[in-house]
């Protein structure tokens, strides 16, 4: 059963041009294990069975291929990073890139650094702490090609909390399961409510891509938001004010 699924996420991964070699799979393999493992004493997932998890996090988390080219990239931070989604399975893939993985709970940066341990990442730091306290001058801030979050949280928010790490230049690309459609004649979409936000961030939306995921009825939005401009220096505002007052 399990080769089955093995080879059903080689076929998917292939629809992005990805191909993995054996030490690449049986770290996939080792990143699952280590998950469920932990799972059992800690909340990460509630996806937990073996094809599932392959589709619905490493898949999904890879499917950033369709948007960004990853071979321009030396450097991302993933915040809300959670059990390591996005960023790990893009480390997997991708081992030059320099990864941040930011979370708010210690016990998540302790799974992720016995992950990174295990699967001899090089070149990643996972930091426990809140996306507004690291984005200061002395910290993270504008430090990276590429900010990644599969967060949930409203687009708005989210950019307070992301743009502020993306040099400029840079990119922020938000994963949405929902759609996001920015035109709408009935409702002001979650995206448009955004792009003022995202404006006094210093970003502009330059690319939406709606797309289920490979052999899937499973949805997928990628927003990319370029950074044109630099954040003013008084956002993030302090823990909590973004959520509680959205731009």
């Amino acid at each position: 059963m399990r080769s089955e699924q093995l080879l059903q996420f080689k076929k998917d991964l292939e629809e992005f041009h990805i191909s993995l070699s054996g030490e690449q799979i049986d770290q996939f393999i080792r990143y699952y294990e280590m998950l469920i493992e932990k799972n059992k004493v800690m909340n990460l997932t509630a996806i937990t069975e073996f094809g599932e998890v392959l589709k619905k996090h490493f898949v999904d988390s890879l499917s950033l291929v369709t948007v960004c080219d990853l071979n321009d990239v030396l450097s991302v931070i993933d915040v809300g990073t959670g059990a390591g989604f996005p960023g790990i399975p893009l480390k997997i893939v991708f081992p030059g890139l320099r990864l941040t993985l930011l979370d708010s709970l210690q016990k998540r940066i302790g799974f992720l650094q016995e992950v990174v341990e295990e699967l001899n990442l090089h070149d990643v730091r996972a930091v426990h702490g809140r996306a507004e306290d690291f984005a200061k001058p002395e910290l993270f801030r504008e430090s990276y090609d590429l900010c990644v979050s599969r967060a949930v949280a409203n687009l708005s928010v989210l950019s307070e909390y992301c743009l502020p790490y993306v040099k400029l230049g840079g990119k922020f690309i938000s994963y949405k399961s929902e759609k996001v459609s920015m035109e709408s004649d009935h409702k002001q979409t979650e995206a448009k409510q955004a792009e003022h936000a995202i404006f006094v961030l210093g970003g502009k939306i330059v690319e939406q891509k709606g797309f289920m995921l490979p052999n899937s009825d499973i949805y997928r939005n990628l927003i990319v938001i370029e950074k044109c401009r630099s954040t003013p220096k008084q956002y993030p505002r302090k823990a909590g004010t973004a959520s509680k007052k959205p731009l």
